[in-house]
């Protein structure tokens, strides 16, 4: 049976659709980096998926090339998830996609190496004709912070986060947004396939106790 990071982490992956509070644990990322609205067809956001899922499943079927990693057990791609940000913006300005800074992301199981992600890089470049030169291996470390599920569409994200504002208030915590703490999303649907009204999405913001 494959490793499921969204069955083993369930804390992670699965919250409610209520607030609640959680401390994340420093993990590895495949990720790519970049500016402009995400619904862009054919534009940089879009790019970025297509290399950050040629390494990962680069990655994932190593064990069938020559290329051992060791270590390597059998697992899931883990979700897709984004980090972002907009200059000179606490939170999130929903309206102007355009201005909206991204760090998209999967999660890597813990045996992954540099050398062995330089490999899948180079790899997935040959394979899939496919400049992955933009994927970096990357250590988040988030903490402390406040999640939620969000159902439906992305565009109606400001009233789950109003509730998470509101809980933070009632808890004594406030949000901790840096430039190393960002609006954090995982999106647990296929939004091809997926109708909006059911899209299942985390929402992860970092805070502090005030």
């Amino acid at each position: 049976m494959a490793f499921d990071f969204k069955k083993e982490y369930k804390e992670f992956y699965m919250p409610k659709k209520k607030p609640e509070i959680i401390n994340i644990p420093t993990a590895n990322y495949i990720a790519v980096r970049g500016k402009g609205n995400p619904n862009e067809e054919g534009g940089a956001y879009q790019k970025a998926i297509s290399v950050l899922y040629a390494v990962a499943y680069t990655l994932k079927m190593s064990y069938k090339t020559n290329y051992k990693i060791e270590g390597f057990f059998e697992y899931v791609v883990p979700p897709l998830e984004g980090f972002w940000w907009q200059d000179h913006i606490f939170g999130v300005d929903y309206e102007n996609k355009e201005t909206f800074n991204w760090i998209s992301v999967i999660r890597l199981p813990d045996f992954v190496t540099e050398k062995d992600f330089e490999w899948a890089v180079k790899a997935a470049s040959e394979k899939k004709k496919l400049d992955c030169s933009s994927a970096e291996l990357l250590t988040i470390e988030e903490g402390l912070c406040v999640q939620i599920m969000h159902m439906g569409p992305f565009d109606d994200e400001p009233e789950t986060v109003a509730l998470m504002d509101s809980y933070l208030q009632e808890n004594g915590y406030v949000n901790d947004f840096t430039e190393e703490r960002m609006h954090h999303e995982i999106y647990l649907s296929d939004a091809r396939r997926v109708e909006p009204e059911k899209w299942k999405t985390v929402i992860r913001h970092p805070i502090k106790k005030v």
